[in-house]
């Protein structure tokens, strides 16, 4: 008897060993094939399971893509912020334009990160309401960790122009945002020459 519940528990913790891995493999099959070349198939394949023990933990493919965008968004927000404290030390604008570097490092290395831009510029249509209910608060709390950090930034630096934190956070977001598309559809070399002309501009603006 005792050696039928130890092979149970057993049993039962590599299927939950398994069921962990179902999101961090959806998230690189997704990332890499998008959601309609992703195969629920190859997901379970790599796990270690078949195709219709997916269904004991999602109900199905929409709802195992939804999962693994929370979870990317998640953790990559976590991620983000923690590239500001190792930053931290470092003047305001080396920290701010060296985000720039950080981010193509990020996409060409961070599955969440490819996993991301993917969905965030070509979501699938049938989720495109779903993923833009995702994404949005997702720049909104970067936006808020933004303005936090311009407010702390600027007590001990005392450079910026105006009090309007919020403000300054969001007009780096939209330089973030436009370098970001001009990588996304076209290529490295013209997001550093839309980062390179827009850069000057926008610190100006910002500092006293």
């Amino acid at each position: 008897m005792l050696q039928y519940f130890y092979k149970l528990t057993t049993v039962r913790k590599v299927n939950d060993l398994k069921a962990a891995q179902l999101i961090p493999t959806a998230l690189r099959h997704f990332a890499s094939h998008g959601y309609e070349g992703a195969s629920l198939n190859d997901i379970a394949q790599e796990v270690g399971i078949k195709k219709p023990s997916i269904y004991a933990h999602y109900s199905g493919k929409d709802d195992l893509f939804l999962k693994t965008m929370t979870y990317a968004l998640d953790e990559q927000k976590k991620h983000l912020a923690s590239y500001f404290v190792v930053t931290r030390q470092l003047p305001l604008e080396a920290s701010l334009k060296g985000f720039f570097d950080w981010f193509i490092e990020e996409s060409n290395q961070n599955d969440q990160m490819k996993f991301i831009l993917r969905i965030a510029y070509f979501p699938p249509v049938k989720l495109e309401h779903e993923v833009t209910a995702l994404i949005n608060p997702f720049f909104d709390s970067i936006h808020r960790h933004l303005a936090r950090l311009f407010r702390e930034r600027d007590r001990t630096e005392q450079i910026l122009y105006s009090e309007d934190y919020t403000s300054g956070a969001l007009a780096y977001l939209t330089v973030a945002e436009g370098t970001m598309t001009e990588l996304v559809y076209n290529g490295i070399d013209a997001y550093q020459q839309r980062l390179t002309a827009v850069w000057p501009i926008f610190w100006r603006g910002l500092v006293r």
